[in-house]
């Protein structure tokens, strides 16, 4: 089967493959597409907890970027894991001779088992100068919480945090619901001119590491693919359920989802 897109990943790795570059391999590949990577950091980690974090130097990843982009244009960005304000900013360098419109970012602060992956000063550069220049941001609710300053507790919070975010810059919001203790897991999508609530019922099961990765990912494939934002979203999600559901239970803490699962894309990219 020929790729029908192109995937550029710039995410920190996870030695353990449930989460982080791995995962967003995995699930492009599995979707149809072709993925390509800069890594960000280099991690030692398990289903456990992550052991160490080895930044990679901020020329080194614009290098990677803009060495596999000149020879192959992707047809969407994913951004993972940015650890430090000079990581952040010289993406943001590279990203502007990329041109690509297609950004997904999912700004990954905490790891599943607790340990921060961000520092202060990156939260408020990604704040302040990445946010605005993305397509998409898709934050969990300890995300959204330090990026627009709300305790959210409730649907009714998410909201309040998702119209804060626009006004940071962001063009469109997919917050994340599965850490509020419910039977349901409620997604909240929203930009200037609409509010959409993706509703499933929540699967019971502690594995669940790389869902986030997982999902801006799928999200950022069936975007390159031509699938419209709203569509691109509920199919990531559909596709994230489905690989929680097998419950592969491996390791001994939060285990990963199976990523060899396939949500068809039927229309041509365009």
């Amino acid at each position: 089967m020929k790729p029908r897109s192109k995937i550029l990943i710039i995410a920190g790795s996870d030695s353990s493959g449930g989460a982080g570059i791995q995962a967003d391999i995995k699930t492009v590949t599995a979707l149809g597409s072709y993925a390509m990577t800069a890594i960000t950091a280099i991690t030692a980690q398990n289903t456990k907890g992550v052991y160490s974090v080895i930044p990679i130097k901020p020329d080194e990843i614009k290098k990677q970027i803009t060495v596999t982009c000149n020879d192959i244009r992707p047809d969407a960005v994913k951004i993972g894991m940015l650890h430090s304000s000079k990581v952040i900013l010289s993406v943001i360098k590279s990203l502007k001779k990329i041109g690509t419109k297609k950004i997904i970012l999912d700004p990954v602060m905490v790891a599943k088992g607790g340990t921060k992956l961000i520092n202060d000063e990156a939260i408020k550069i990604l704040k302040n100068n990445l946010i605005n220049k993305t397509y998409l941001i898709t934050p969990n609710i300890p995300e959204a919480e330090v990026l627009s300053k709300t305790n959210i507790k409730d649907i009714d919070d998410m909201k309040i945090a998702a119209k804060r975010l626009i006004t940071l810059g962001a063009k469109n919001v997919l917050i994340k619901g599965g850490h509020i203790d419910s039977k349901y897991v409620k997604d909240l999508f929203l930009n200037k001119d609409e509010m959409i609530i993706f509703k499933n019922l929540k699967i019971k099961t502690r594995n669940t590491h790389g869902t986030g990765c997982t999902l801006s990912s799928a999200i950022a494939t069936f975007l390159s693919c031509g699938k419209p934002l709203k569509l691109s979203c509920e199919l990531g999600i559909k596709y994230v359920n489905q690989s929680i559901k097998i419950n592969l239970n491996y390791g001994k803490g939060h285990g990963p989802i199976n990523h060899l699962n396939s949500v068809k894309v039927d229309k041509k990219f365009e």
